[in-house]
């Protein structure tokens, strides 16, 4: 019997959620940002646990413990036949239908760089209606031919997706080699009509990166940096939100506190932009409970 076809791994008919929204942060097999992802939604209040991907695979129905899917960046299975696929087919396999039920049930789900391209080869992203399942976008090489570890600037667009609720522009790093958001012009214009591009690249001011390297680090198509699904439940996107969750993680956090110090003011750690992301999973769970 096929995963599809199967109730097996499906939502049991009794759910325990309990008080505190719990995250399941996928590692294991090339994954390497699971520690600070987990960190970060522990941060935002969330009982955030990592899961090895293959106790996930051997045990589907452990996803119903949790109410947020975390997928971290990295380098799952190495890359190998282009980046997250091998880790969105095994997923696919493993839990089915199960992962579209689970966002169905109001569920959410995340996934940061490499996890973004996982999401786009399972087809969960952008999940058009009537289309879950189908891979109609793709991460794809840097137009610049390298791989690119740098901050950028974004611009979050309305929309209705729970991530990037309130947020405006923030700064965020970057370290990928296949970043380039690609998709037909058909699904391009859907996702800017359905309100579904969430995040652009853009210039410091929060101006339209225009394509320009290297305010548009890959060549993104519409400058692109992250997408929702239809229900606004289900997030990608290239930059790290993880990795500044704190002041302490920006680059120029030295020079803030050395002109405290001239002022003669303490300097304070700031929460960083990327710890709102979470803070907005977090929340909306503890909505519905």
């Amino acid at each position: 019997m096929s995963p599809e076809s199967s109730t097996e791994n499906r939502k049991p008919k009794t759910a325990n959620p309990g008080l505190k929204p719990r995250a399941l942060v996928l590692y294991g097999y090339g994954l390497n940002c699971d520690w600070e992802t987990q960190f970060a939604l522990a941060q935002a209040g969330a009982d955030a646990v990592r899961v090895h991907a293959g106790d996930l695979l051997s045990h589907p129905k452990m996803l119903w413990d949790y109410h947020i899917l975390a997928v971290p960046g990295g380098f799952s299975w190495g890359d190998e036949h282009g980046a997250g696929v091998i880790l969105a087919l095994r997923l696919k396999l493993a839990l089915g239908q199960a992962l579209i039920d689970f966002v169905e049930d109001g569920r959410l789900v995340i996934g940061i760089c490499n996890g973004f391209q996982v999401l786009v080869n399972l087809g969960l992203l952008p999940g058009l209606p009537n289309r879950y399942g189908e891979r109609l976008v793709a991460l794809i090489p840097n137009d610049c031919g390298n791989f690119r570890d740098d901050w950028v600037n974004l611009k979050a667009l309305p929309s209705a997706c729970v991530f990037t609720q309130g947020l405006d522009t923030l700064e965020l790093p970057i370290r990928h080699g296949e970043g380039k958001f690609y998709a037909p012009p058909m699904i391009l214009a859907q996702l800017q009509d359905r309100g579904q591009i969430v995040l652009k690249y853009a210039t410091p001011a929060g101006n339209p990166a225009a394509g320009r390297f290297p305010e548009n680090p890959n060549g993104s198509l519409l400058d692109i940096a992250g997408i929702c699904d239809a229900t606004g439940r289900v997030f990608g996107l290239m930059p790290h939100p993880e990795a500044h969750i704190s002041s302490y993680q920006h680059p120029a956090w030295t020079l803030d506190k050395e002109q405290c110090r001239r002022r003669g003011e303490p300097y304070r750690e700031q929460p960083g932009p990327g710890l709102a992301i979470f803070r907005n999973a977090v929340q909306h769970v503890k909505e519905r409970l």
